[in-house]
């Protein structure tokens, strides 16, 4: 099985996400939901299509607290002598609208990616519209913000590990909610946010859930975002490693590609990994960018656990390539 971020935390989600019953909006709900307004909700939607296909690479992060905390972003950008642009986290079905994390990384020049894990509820429910109350309530803050960030809904689809996988669900019904997730946004006016479908990368030896099925479809998604370790037993390059998921993507669709989530197990392999990291997403004009899952769970995926592969991340991040303030884009 691939290493995906479920599968490497030994307890699932615990240090990144709410616990939350399912449609409960969480505490996050009454910062998005019942906060005064921000000054930007009395404007026209956010254009996000600058953000789309940006003229430079996303340097993205995941870190335990962050946005609603940038402390973390804050440390590892000392780190790694570069402020990432991209900050990611993982929310359960039924939690709030962090409007307050979405507002803390614009505020620096960062865009945030929430990660929706849809916990405690089938997705045939979340089609069938049980949870619109609170889709509602949620798009509705997200509207009324409007500040754009990215939404990843049930990714790593394609493996067996989640309980949206390919055991508890069929593509059918993947599609289904995801599309009625997307409808009620664009009914609520959130066009604020960018749509990344997110599967675990294909094993390269072949053997794989194919992906098409899973694929709401051009007018449902603006980044097709990957999910992938460099781990011992994988390929040590880029092409090895993300390749085979690339070339069947791309018999379906040419929309932009994010290395959603990925990391290094923290060995002798590491500086080797963190330099196929970037030269493959530096060589790929289709790819814009990548995001860093600096977390201790199974594996310890934080980049301060191994110098060598810190100093080659540290020298590569200071490609100009990666890095851009969002609020500036286009």
């Amino acid at each position: 099985m691939r290493v995906s971020r479920a599968a490497a935390l030994l307890v699932p989600l615990v240090v990144v996400t709410l616990a939350a019953t399912a449609c409960t909006p969480g505490p996050a709900a009454h910062d998005g939901a019942h906060a005064p307004a921000a000054s930007a909700s009395q404007e026209r939607p956010y254009d996000v299509r600058p953000l789309i296909l940006p003229p430079k690479k996303y340097f993205g992060v995941s870190r335990p607290k962050a946005p609603t905390s940038m402390k973390p972003v804050d440390d590892y950008a000392e780190l790694v002598g570069k402020k990432p642009n991209l900050i990611a986290y993982y929310a359960a079905w039924g939690d709030g609208f962090d409007a307050t994390g979405v507002r803390n990384a614009w505020s620096v020049g960062a865009l945030t990616v929430v990660s929706w894990e849809a916990q405690d509820i089938s997705l045939t429910d979340i089609a069938d519209g049980v949870s619109d109350d609170y889709l509602k309530d949620y798009a509705r803050a997200a509207r009324r913000l409007n500040i754009p960030f990215a939404i990843s809904f049930a990714d790593e689809m394609n493996g067996n590990w989640e309980t949206w996988g390919t055991t508890r669900t069929t593509p059918q019904e993947y599609v289904r909610a995801w599309r009625h997730i997307h409808d009620v946004f664009e009914d609520a006016g959130a066009t604020n946010v960018i749509w990344a479908w997110s599967p675990n990368i294909i094993e390269p030896t072949g053997g794989s859930v194919a992906l098409k099925p899973f694929y709401p479809g051009d007018a449902y998604v603006e980044w097709v975002g990957m999910v992938g370790y460099f781990t011992d037993w994988d390929p040590h390059t880029f092409e090895g490693l993300f390749g085979p998921t690339v070339t069947e993507v791309r018999r379906f669709t040419r929309k932009p590609l994010l290395v959603l989530e990925t990391g290094a197990m923290p060995g002798g392999h590491r500086a080797g990994d963190v330099r196929a990291l970037f030269e493959g997403v530096t060589a790929a004009p289709d790819i814009i960018g990548f995001t860093w899952f600096d977390h201790k769970a199974r594996a310890d995926w934080r980049l301060s656990a191994n110098p060598e592969g810190l100093a080659e991340f540290k020298r590569l991040a200071a490609n100009d390539l990666y890095g851009f303030d969002v609020r500036k884009a286009g």
